[in-house]
Formats: C-alpha cells, structure tokens, sequence
C-alpha cells in the first residue's frame, strides 16, 4: 500500500496495520529459513510496509506535539 493510501487511514487502523505487516514479516521469516519462500523480495516488501507505517504514525505523533507546545 502507497504512503498516499496510509495517510488517509486512522491511527487505530495503522496500528491494526502495523501488527498484521509484523505477522506477515515473521511468517515469512519462517518460510524462508525452512526453505519454503518463493519470492524472497516479499520480505523486503514487508519490511518497508512496516517503516511506512511507522514513519506516519511518528509524522502525526510530532504533529500533535508542536500543535500542544504551540497552542
């Protein structure tokens, strides 16, 4: 999913988000050490998945911080 599509999500859907990408991330892990993972990049994926997520969720965290210093 686009960082665009994430945006437009809550902060209770990223983090509902955020826990199924770590899921998919050790199942795949899993695979791939019992030899079993076709497409090896479907890591990479995963992993950039997760920092999308959590680079959002820290964007709209600092977001709120300076709107509570500054107001």
């Amino acid at each position: 999913m686009r960082a665009k599509e994430l945006r437009s999500l809550t902060d209770a859907e990223l983090r509902a988000r955020l826990e199924d990408a770590y899921r998919e991330l050790f199942v795949l892990r899993q695979d791939w050490f019992m030899n079993r993972l076709q497409d090896n990049n479907r890591i990479t994926a995963a992993k950039r998945e997760i920092a999308r997520i959590k680079t959002i969720l820290r964007e709209r965290e600092l977001a709120r911080m300076m709107q509570e210093a500054t107001g």
